[in-house]
């Protein structure tokens, strides 16, 4: 029996994105041929799937969603029972992993095969959830769901609701949110997403929760050639490119980085995002001292422009 076929006897899917020798999916039996005429939202959504550096395990998932629903449309056209899924997810990962862009690529999906007939995309934390008296609490939650009916209700750091024993309010605002996915679920996906230790004692805390949220992704990490990778495709977007020295350089300070057990610390694609902008802002003073304003100077990015610390 397959990894993924013992996960989904215990009601849980659990996927590990970009982990290093971990294949929690079987391998492609069918053949990878697909008619993209035909299937349209697949193409686009594996466009923007294509633009995100690893989650090679997300991808194969949210390719398996699209085909399920696909298929159970044929099988209702067909005069056969639709199958019924419930597609509340746990987002286990540290910050910058790619947890908030697969929940609005996740959201557009949903939109086109009409699971969510809005498909927008509500962020939360526990301050937008949990009030300051009896009773406000509940009114608050009901409103947040209230609003992200018909899209995604994405809630970071979903942990923190169960943070302050038993006279907080936050399990209040827990129980609040699982009568709404009770009553809203066919128009409604909640997202809870954090990170892993802490998603883990939260749901051990939360025994009726890992039956209504029965996809759990796992977002490890990046490696340091994924995250070179990622800061390269952030400049190339903006019109900028590292020289081989610079990209030394950051490649270097990366992987020195993940060697001294920085990665809690540093939260992955925001910490290169902010490291690309210092470096485009000490680009912009040094060529404006140097005075070189010709086409391929304004897109260098070199060694002295990256400040690392």
């Amino acid at each position: 029996m397959s990894e993924l076929t013992m996960k989904q006897t215990k009601s849980q899917i659990n996927i590990v994105l970009n982990a290093k020798n971990v294949n929690y999916l079987p391998k492609e039996e069918t053949p990878n041929r697909i008619d993209y005429h035909q299937h349209a939202v697949l193409k686009e959504i594996q466009k923007e799937l294509d633009e995100l550096v690893g989650l090679s395990g997300v991808k194969k998932l949210i390719k398996e969603i699209y085909a399920w629903l696909y298929i159970n449309k044929a099988r209702q056209a067909n005069g056969l029972k639709g199958n019924k899924q419930s597609l509340h997810m746990i987002f286990k990962g540290n910050p910058g992993t790619g947890k908030t862009t697969v929940a609005r690529i996740l959201g557009k999906l949903f939109l086109e095969m009409n699971v969510l007939s809005k498909g927008h995309f509500i962020e939360a934390e526990r301050a937008d959830l949990v009030g300051e008296y009896i009773g406000h609490t509940a009114n608050k939650t009901r409103d947040l769901i209230k609003k992200a009916r018909g899209g995604i209700l994405f809630i970071d750091e979903a942990y923190s609701l169960a943070r302050g024993g038993e006279k907080d309010f936050g399990k209040e605002a827990i129980d609040t949110l699982v009568k709404g996915i009770e009553d809203f679920s066919d128009d409604l996906v909640v997202i809870l997403a954090g990170y892993p230790a802490e998603m883990d004692y939260f749901l051990s805390l939360n025994p009726g929760l890992p039956s209504r949220f029965p996809l759990i992704l796992e977002f490890p990490d990046y490696t340091a050639e994924e995250l070179v990778q990622i800061a390269k495709q952030m400049l190339h977007i903006r019109e900028y490119e590292l020289t081989n020295e610079a990209e030394r350089k950051l490649r270097e300070h990366i992987e020195q980085l993940l060697a001294d057990g920085y990665q809690r610390k540093f939260s992955n694609g925001r910490y290169i995002r902010n490291l690309i902008e210092k470096a485009i802002r000490k680009q912009a003073v040094r060529l404006l001292h140097e005075g070189r304003y010709d086409k391929k100077e304004l897109m260098i990015i070199r060694e002295r422009d990256l400040v690392v610390e």
